[in-house]
């Protein structure tokens, strides 16, 4: 069994994440600006500091770490803070692992489907295309060249660019879960999602089997706006609004940042699948079911 240090643990995926490596006999260990709990331990980027304990004997550091994308306007401060909560952490724990000369078996980065851009296009996104040449697109473009320096130490490298990730509680779901649902802007662009418990099995797949490599971790069966909307209201039975939102209010509401909402392109899951791996959630009504 491995022991895995975890950013980001508190959060949605995190939490997930943790409940089932640990189900699976491995040594979870958080890193925290306030830990609380016995595998909690305090990290600080703004002094460089991380309690050292926390690296000792680590298998495996799983990168979750970073603030919201969707949660507040991007100003340009804010659109700082999404760079370097990713980046200088990523920075931090490269740095401390050298200094300390850590021999993990593997470095796993989380990153977005938004490394392609937010663009609506008929091409399905592989792993071999190029970054996006818009905010999103850079911030993962920047994430993921923090994550590839570990390679620098002969230490493999996973990075996964994840879709919205459906759960039961929290994340984007709960916020679509509206008294009625109807399709943002255009309604016809791509919405990649994954199920959470999928995503966690691909995480749980990167420690156990040694699974390498850039990564597209969302379902194969694609979605738009209006089918997903369509798709949710029936599953909640909760009346369903042919009339988009316009996108000119979502405009108005969250600036730059509602382009993550009125535009999305297909992203393939071939690769993910011809690695060996096998969606328990292969469609969104399977999905929306379970949650």
């Amino acid at each position: 069994m491995s022991r895995i240090l975890i950013t980001g643990g508190t959060g949605l995926v995190g939490t997930k994440l943790t409940e089932m490596l640990i189900a699976k006999k491995h040594e979870v260990v958080i890193l925290s600006r306030n830990p609380k709990n016995k595998n909690e331990y305090k990290w600080d980027v703004s002094s460089n500091y991380i309690d050292e304990k926390a690296l000792i004997d680590t298998d495996y550091i799983i990168h979750l770490a970073g603030a919201g994308i969707a949660d507040k306007r991007w100003t340009e401060t804010r659109k700082q803070i999404l760079i370097d909560s990713r980046v200088k952490t990523a920075n931090l724990l490269f740095d401390k692992v050298t200094a300390l000369n850590i021999p993990l078996k593997g470095f796993i980065s989380a990153s977005g489907v938004g490394y392609y851009g937010a663009i609506t296009k008929e091409i399905i996104f592989e792993e071999t295309d190029n970054a996006g040449t818009d905010f999103l697109g850079d911030v993962c473009q920047k994430w993921e060249n923090a994550a590839h320096q570990f390679s620098t130490k002969d230490i493999p490298v996973t990075i996964l660019r994840t879709g919205v990730v459906l759960a039961k509680k929290g994340g984007a779901l709960e916020k679509m879960k509206t008294p009625i649902i109807s399709p943002l802007g255009s309604g016809k662009q791509f919405l990649p999602w994954i199920h959470i418990e999928d995503l966690c099995l691909i995480y749980i797949k990167a420690v156990e089997e040694n699974f390498t490599g850039i990564f597209n971790t969302v379902a194969p069966e694609h979605h738009t706006s209006k089918t997903f909307s369509k798709a949710l209201a029936k599953s909640i039975k909760r009346p369903y609004l042919v009339i988009s939102v316009p996108a000119f209010i979502l405009k108005l509401l969250f600036g730059e940042m509602a382009n993550i909402l009125l535009e999305g392109s297909k992203i393939s899951a071939k690769k993910i699948e011809k690695n060996g791996y096998s969606f328990r959630f292969k469609t969104l009504k399977k999905a929306l079911d379970n949650l």
